[in-house]
């Protein structure tokens, strides 16, 4: 980050200085959260958890190089001390951003939000130095985290924004306000919390309302393909881009297809040219975050060719999302277990059976959480797609949520063993242990809170016997 004073940091947070031998040493180092990431010229931010409290480790980061403390007691070592530390977290972050004057480009969507910041960031990085989020770190604590690691050499800084509730991205916002925001879509992502899809809308319209005018350089980048974000349209006064396999759409896809192994190719249609992309990210879904990060690249003045060259050539950077993994016996894991609601899961089905062609394919799916009165309707529906789309078998986990999907499976027409329930992870995993055959894709699926990952790690250390090849 940027170096500051303890006396200035003080100031900008509101903060007292306590045990401070000298106020003019500064903070040359990150700004973390976990203890074990201090280090020379580091600050840390004590939290106090439902089970940790970082105060706790005040001596240890101290002694680990850490400059010093923020926190919301004194702790014996030199530390600043608030009534709030996630609100003065925020107003430094704020002050960071106002003062580096970095472009700020923020997202958000029901799903995808993830691998399209991925993708902003890989093509933004080609054109000058990029800051982004790491992971999904979307939340009050995450984005000014990630914001406070720019420096004077940042030109962009691009930040996931995540929400459970109206009013939380117009306050992500206040802390750091974005010039460039793009929506991606309105899905089903936490609707048991929000109430409906409206609702949800509502809340992620918050970005675009957050913008600059137009004649400042606000730019709002909406999906076309989806009506209730392209009706954001008329609540912002920035410029707006569409973007989107429409033909209305101003940055587009068109002649949409599928490799052999699953990959989109696409010619992507710009204001500024058009140039051919072919994706070594898996599932016809990434298509709409392409053309997301596309959109915005040409707003920052990339022409076709540089955004379709780095289209072609970024890849995952996150973890269990997509990551697909090919065992030395032929059998193709997919982990995708990071998360899942509704609309993703149907995406990394059909990804599933695009790259499958020819091949057995196995649907290891688990609970999609905070779907709320809709959540039975919506697990009986993707039990029924896998069944339409011919997935070879689908094993469904857990409790009454994956009773849901297996029923959706067998009201479709799957009989037999097309289908079939499993208690939990390890009974998955001793199930594919036993059938499994050379040359199988397996899909692994479900929301953060099953684990299902620990399913793709056992099969890769089944077949690892031999060099496991990750494409």
């Amino acid at each position: 980050m940027i170096t500051l004073s303890l006396a200035e940091i003080a100031e900008v947070v509101g903060g007292r200085m306590h045990d401070i031998p000298d106020a003019s040493a500064e903070v040359t180092g990150p700004v973390v959260r976990d203890s074990r990431e201090a280090g020379p010229g580091s600050l840390f931010v004590a939290f106090v958890g439902e089970r940790v409290d970082g105060h706790d480790f005040a001596a240890q980061v101290v002694e680990a190089g850490a400059v010093a403390v923020l926190g919301s007691r004194p702790v014996g070592v030199p530390a600043i001390v608030v009534d709030d530390v996630q609100a003065a977290l925020g107003a430094f972050a704020r002050h960071v951003v106002r003062r580096l004057g970095t472009t700020l480009v923020a997202l958000t969507g029901s799903a995808g939000k993830t691998s399209t910041k991925d993708l902003i960031a890989q093509v933004l990085r080609r054109k000058a130095p990029t800051v982004f989020t790491p992971g999904s770190m979307n939340n009050e604590v995450g984005l000014p985290l990630t914001a406070l690691t720019a420096t004077d050499e940042t030109k962009f800084l691009v930040l996931e924004m995540g929400a459970r509730g109206i009013g939380h991205i117009r306050y992500l916002c206040e802390l750091t306000p974005p010039k460039i925001g793009a929506v991606l879509n309105v899905g089903s992502a936490h609707i048991g919390e929000f109430g409906g899809r409206e609702q949800i809308a509502q809340a992620k319209g918050e970005l675009v309302e957050a913008l600059p005018p137009a004649e400042e350089g606000g730019a709002a980048i909406l999906n076309a393909d989806d009506p209730l974000v392209r009706a954001m349209a008329s609540r912002t006064k920035a410029k707006v881009i569409l973007f989107g396999e429409s033909g209305e759409a101003d940055v587009r896809a068109e002649n949409v297809r599928l490799t052999d192994t699953g990959q989109p190719s696409f010619s992507l249609h710009t204001p500024s040219g058009a140039s051919d992309v072919t994706m070594r990210l898996y599932g016809e879904h990434h298509v709409s975050n392409a053309l997301a990060a596309a959109a915005v690249a040409h707003e920052l003045g990339m022409s076709a060719d540089e955004i379709a060259t780095a289209l072609s050539e970024a890849g995952s950077l996150s973890r269990w999302r997509m990551e697909v993994t090919e065992r030395p016996d032929g059998v193709t894991v997919v982990n995708d277990a990071y998360n899942a609601n509704p609309e993703s899961m149907k995406a990394a089905l059909r990804a599933l059976v695009a790259m499958g062609k020819g091949r057995r394919t196995w649907a290891v799916l688990g609970k999609m959480a905070e779907l709320g009165d809709e959540a039975l309707a919506e697990h009986d529906a993707v039990g029924r797609l896998a069944v339409r789309l011919n997935v070879s078998k689908l094993v469904a986990v857990g409790g009454r949520e994956a009773q849901w999907l297996q029923l959706g499976a067998y009201n479709e027409g799957s009989w037999g063993e097309e289908s079939v329930h499993v208690s939990d992870a390890q009974a998955a995993v001793d199930l594919l242990r036993s059938e499994l055959r050379p040359g199988d894709v397996v899909l692994v699926k479900a929301s953060r809170s099953v684990g299902l990952e620990s399913v793709a790690t056992a099969l890769l250390e089944t077949g690892a016997e031999g060099e496991v090849a990750a494409r």
